[in-house]
């Protein structure tokens, strides 16, 4: 074997194959990558399952306010794996440029939990992302109680079913759900939805319906939605709910848009409170204790979501595709 022959092998078994993302606003190519060197506080784990969120694409995007702005690197920013001595975890924000959608990354630690036997690798990636979403704003955030009312706001994609699904295991007295597709809506009174409301453009008989449930009590509002249903929500809120009465109004995504219109006085003649849910609004290390606790209840409460494995070699393919009823799971 030559001297180039050498370096060709040398070169080639300290790359790996990953998702790579070169500049911002670039979709990700499937290539070679320099292997993760840990850090003293950090695993290298060897990746099994990785996820495509909403956060991984604004992540490689660099839209999101988390992004790290560091180019090339590797997308992904959670997923399953094993470490070193052959534990099975979930891990969440591994060390830039590494990310999940490769053979191996590293993450500190404190960013991961154990999987229990009862998940598989592509489940377990499947429902860490959007469960934490909901089970941070329930339990950080709103401080949800058994016996309470909670609304879904955008409960037909696959993060609101399991909102749903997580409010029952949590105790919710009564669950509302909204959305726009009708047969979507119908299926979610299998999860645990008592009640379902159909957004519809009509801004004044969708205000009317919303009031007749605030009327009757809501606690907590779940928002996967924002733009003209959450305006909605917010003001029959403020003219439907009893006096005094404390509504938490957690907003977690904005597939509706970025943007409402809110009066003033919906807030000033309510007992609203507005609050947001998510990366910096709850400390990590809460966010990641939240995961486990979920991980470890989605078996025994048979938590239930859609998700489609793919090779990540199939990565460039699958990328843009966005389907919110199913969870796209790169596998590796």
């Amino acid at each position: 074997m030559g001297a180039a022959d050498t370096l060709t092998k040398a070169r080639n078994y300290d790359a790996m194959k990953a998702a790579i993302v070169r500049s911002a606003g670039e979709n990700p190519v499937y290539g070679d990558f320099d292997k993760p060197i840990p850090a003293a506080d950090e695993y290298r784990i060897a990746v099994a399952a990785s996820a495509l969120s909403h956060l991984t694409k604004s992540r490689a995007a660099g839209t999101h306010y988390s992004s790290v702005g560091q180019f090339p690197f590797v997308a992904g920013v959670d997923g399953v794996g094993r470490l070193e001595e052959g534990r099975r975890v979930y891990f969440v924000l591994p060390t830039a440029p590494h990310g999940g959608m490769a053979e191996q990354t590293v993450a500190p630690a404190a960013h991961c939990v154990p999987v229990p036997d009862a998940l598989d690798d592509v489940t377990a990636a499947a429902i860490a992302n959007p469960g934490m979403s909901c089970w941070a704003a329930f339990k950080e955030r709103a401080r949800l109680a058994a016996g309470e009312t909670v609304l879904v706001n955008g409960a037909t994609g696959s993060a609101g079913r399991l909102a749903v699904q997580v409010a029952k295991y949590f105790g919710a007295k009564k669950i509302i759900a909204t959305g726009r597709n009708p047969e979507a809506l119908r299926a979610l009174a299998a999860l645990g939805a008592d009640v379902t409301v159909t957004l519809t453009e009509d801004a004044a008989g969708l205000e009317d319906r919303f009031k007749e449930q605030f009327a009757a009590g809501v606690g907590v509002v779940i928002d996967y939605l924002w733009g003209k249903s959450a305006e909605r929500l917010l003001i029959a809120g403020a003219k439907a709910g009893p006096e005094g009465r404390r509504i938490r109004f957690v907003q977690v995504g904005s597939a509706s848009g970025g943007e409402l219109t809110l009066p003033a006085a919906a807030l000033r003649s309510s007992a609203i409170e507005l609050m947001g849910s998510g990366l910096k609004s709850v400390p990590l290390e809460r966010l990641v204790a939240g995961i486990g606790e979920l991980l470890q209840a989605a078996g025994p409460a048979g938590f239930r979501i859609a998700a489609t494995p793919v090779p990540l070699a199939e990565v460039e393919k699958f990328w843009a595709q966005d389907d919110s009823s199913q969870r796209t799971v790169f596998t590796v």
